[in-house]
């Protein structure tokens, strides 16, 4: 644990089924007469936009729709749409759908507060930005990134191809709503994925070796509502009690990344979404159990705790045989959701393995927090097993 630790939080949180109508409320108390929603193309064909942009502009603020946000939005995409955003002159941002929207609506809302400071200066290391940003409401319509409740938003370097995480506390929601009733449409697929994503945030989180009182507290209640939770939401969809657990196991993930952080899961998922465009849910879902068998040796009261967590049967166990049926159970889960990618149909073999494994270990600011420490042959090691 570390000596110093501390937390970011956003400044309201309203939860609820039906809490969306809470939406005019939260932007008036801004003083926003003009504001602009950034979401997806899918949320926005499933007409998830309808209800917040009537809600809005019924109070009389006006709405400007971005709805142009692609999956794991390259850097290039990102400054188009703060371009748009620009000409809106709004006074406040809202983000509603996934990780990629909510990650752009973020990064844009700080963006039009620093306009002299292009964001290929931040993802290179060489400025930070420096003036807050515009008020934000972050709307998740689905239960996995927690972007919502941190202080990171990823893009997508193209020419490293490799993603790149802007972490700065001016990223923080100003607000955030969790209406479950958003998440109720949400395919199978994405319930598993966006699932497995929330819960590789608690647990990696909770062994970080930055963790702290806030996130061992987080991770162990979102390990709890997740896993208690998932298979309901995946097999029944429309079960509004299991997708509102979801939502806030997910939001509870977010908040531990905004006191922790993640660690060898994330480090060596950004590559395979960088360079071969597999969704982010997606590949810390099929790269879990696996990296967390890596670190069982160091792990192993954590990860008892995570087993107990999870309301496995763990009474007369030692540690290590808590652990060890931990581990059972996240194969278990992988199986049960149906979670399945084909590594070798988006050309990933053992010719790119080595490549592959360098650029995971360039991201040292998580595997530098990973418990156990992991070089590249590691790295191969557990990349391999993928395309076994």
């Amino acid at each position: 644990m570390t000596a110093i630790y501390s937390l970011f939080n956003p400044s309201k949180v309203i939860g609820g089924a039906g809490s969306l109508s809470q939406i005019a409320d939260v932007i008036k108390g801004y003083n926003a007469t003009n504001v602009v929603l950034i979401t997806d193309e899918g949320v926005f064909k499933a007409g998830l936009i309808n209800n917040p942009k009537q809600l809005l502009e019924q109070a009389g603020i006006g709405v400007h729709i971005i709805s142009n946000v692609p999956p794991e939005p390259p850097i290039s995409a990102v400054n188009e749409i703060f371009e748009q955003s620009v000409k809106c002159n709004a006074e406040a941002v809202i983000g509603l759908g996934g990780g990629s929207a909510m990650d752009t609506a973020k990064l844009v809302a700080l963006m039009l507060n620093n306009k002299d400071i292009a964001l290929t200066e931040v993802t290179s290391g060489t400025k930070k930005f420096v003036h807050r940003s515009l008020p934000t409401l972050m709307i998740p319509t689905t239960s996995g990134t927690g972007s919502e409740a941190t202080q990171n938003s990823i893009v997508l370097d193209t020419e490293r191809e490799l993603k790149i995480g802007v972490v700065d506390e001016k990223l923080v929601a100003s607000a955030v709503i969790l209406d479950a009733e958003l998440t109720l449409s949400l395919p199978k697929h994405i319930t598993a994925n966006t699932g497995i994503d929330a819960l590789c945030h608690a647990i990696e989180c909770y062994i970080s070796k930055k963790s702290s009182p806030f996130s061992e507290m987080f991770a162990l209640k979102a390990v709890e509502l997740i896993t208690k939770n998932i298979r309901t939401a995946f097999n029944h969809g429309t079960d509004i009690q299991a997708r509102e657990n979801m939502l806030l196991g997910s939001f509870l993930g977010g908040a531990c990344i905004a006191t922790s952080s993640t660690v060898a899961v994330h480090a060596l998922s950004y590559p395979l979404g960088g360079k071969y465009h597999i969704p982010h849910g997606l590949s810390n879902a099929i790269l879990l159990p696996d990296v967390m068998k890596f670190n069982l040796p160091v792990c192993e009261e954590k990860f008892a705790n995570v087993a107990f967590a999870m309301g496995l049967d763990v009474q007369g166990l030692t540690l290590r045989q808590a652990a060890e049926k931990m581990i059972d159970e996240l194969y278990a889960l992988i199986r049960d959701l149906e979670i399945k990618c084909d590594l070798t149909a988006v050309g990933i073999n053992e010719d790119v393995l080595d490549e592959l494994s360098e650029a995971a270990l360039s991201v040292k600011r998580l595997l530098d927090n990973n418990p156990k420490p992991m070089n590249k042959d590691d790295i191969k090691t557990i990349y391999r097993k993928l395309i076994a």
